[in-house]
């Protein structure tokens, strides 16, 4: 069934006022040019699916299946990026449906859905690493097209999926090992209207735990991460966390759907208005806990609990049983995430603490 799209009756809940700008030239009734990504060409009122293809190299190339649902109307060009990480299922599953729900003679501008940009991890099942060259794909931006597939695969969204966009939401969830609460990355990228746009885009998608992330590097040579490419190339974007231990549920499968539709709402890509997180949760300081040893974790808390400083969060021991070290939490906050299955690598995350920044 299509998404009807009827005027939003609800409080508008805060000011957009700082997305007006943005916004300006927004949906209006004037029809599109045709949009060309990759091979595929769409025209207005169409939605077209097929793949972009990731060169090969020694053998190993990739591909990665995409729609682009292309508006009657002009508007912005929103990128929906899921399955980076290929066992993070919500996000995946949320965009297949979003494709079934969105009309594009009733849409304002375009939407790019990538739905599985690592396929080789999904089709493996493997958590964090592409099974080919075993690198996280979300630490290999902007990528290199010569390089191993994970940077090649980094180059290919780069440049058909962050520049042909407005803007971008990478759409995440907790990997299949973690149990992970439901939280948004603001990236701060110092430039004050793109920083007031990523703030209420983050809370037009919903979720009250928002991370006040001031950490990403600033240098797009370096820029390790999809979302905060998109930013250093000026395309507003926020990271969106929704889902945990590689399960399916509904809950977070519709989180992700509403998060969506709020953004285009914002966008004005749909009638209505976004529904704005009213009491968001502000994390002005994160940090995660990284294994020191290889062995197996186990836990002592459970994720979106509170800890205090020094508490011990879980222990590791060697495959024989003996406590190789104690994990203890940084500083008093909320479990954001925390590994929830056994096995441990050294250098891989154990979990990830938030602080609550406190009001002015």
């Amino acid at each position: 069934m299509r998404l009807q799209f009827l005027p939003d009756r609800r409080s508008f809940g805060a000011s957009v006022l700082g997305a007006a700008l943005f916004l300006s030239c927004a949906a209006n009734s004037v029809s599109q040019d045709a949009f060309v990504i990759g091979s595929l060409k769409i025209l207005p009122g169409q939605a077209v699916s097929g793949f972009l293809e990731v060169a090969a190299k020694d053998g190993i190339g990739a591909s990665i299946p995409v729609t682009v649902i292309h508006g009657a109307k002009k508007g912005k060009t929103l990128s929906l990026v899921a399955g980076v990480h290929g066992y993070e299922y919500p996000p995946i599953l949320a965009l297949y449906r979003l494709k079934a729900m969105i009309d594009p003679k009733e849409l304002a501008g375009t939407l790019v859905l990538v739905h599985i940009a690592n396929l080789p991890s999904f089709q493996r099942r493997t958590i964090y690493y592409s099974p080919y060259d075993w690198k996280n794909l979300n630490r290999v931006f902007p990528g290199d097209p010569a390089g191993t597939l994970s940077q090649r695969t980094a180059h290919v969204l780069m440049e058909e999926v962050v520049k042909r966009c407005d803007c971008l939401i990478d759409l995440h969830c907790g990997d299949g090992n973690e149990a992970l609460i439901p939280y948004t990355y603001w990236m701060i990228s110092g430039e004050k209207k793109m920083d007031e746009l990523t703030r209420t885009m983050a809370l037009a998608f919903g979720i009250p735990h928002i991370i006040i992330d001031e950490s990403r590097s600033k240098d797009l040579r370096d820029s390790k991460y999809l979302g905060n490419t998109a930013v250093l190339l000026g395309k507003p974007a926020i990271t969106t966390e929704s889902g945990f231990l590689g399960k399916t549920d509904e809950e977070s499968i519709r989180r992700n759907i509403d998060g969506i539709l709020g953004v285009m709402r914002l966008f004005q890509m749909i009638k209505g208005r976004p529904d704005l997180v009213a009491d968001p949760v502000w994390i002005d300081r994160y940090e995660v806990i990284y294994s020191q040893t290889d062995g197996l974790f186990y836990p002592q808390a459970e994720m979106g609990h509170y800890v205090a400083k020094g508490q011990r969060v879980g222990y590791v021991t060697d495959f024989f049983g003996q406590v190789k070290e104690e994990a203890r939490a940084p500083f008093s906050g909320i479990l954001l995430y925390i590994i929830n299955t056994p096995p441990t690598s050294k250098g891989e995350p154990l979990f990830e603490v938030g602080r609550v920044k406190e009001e002015n």
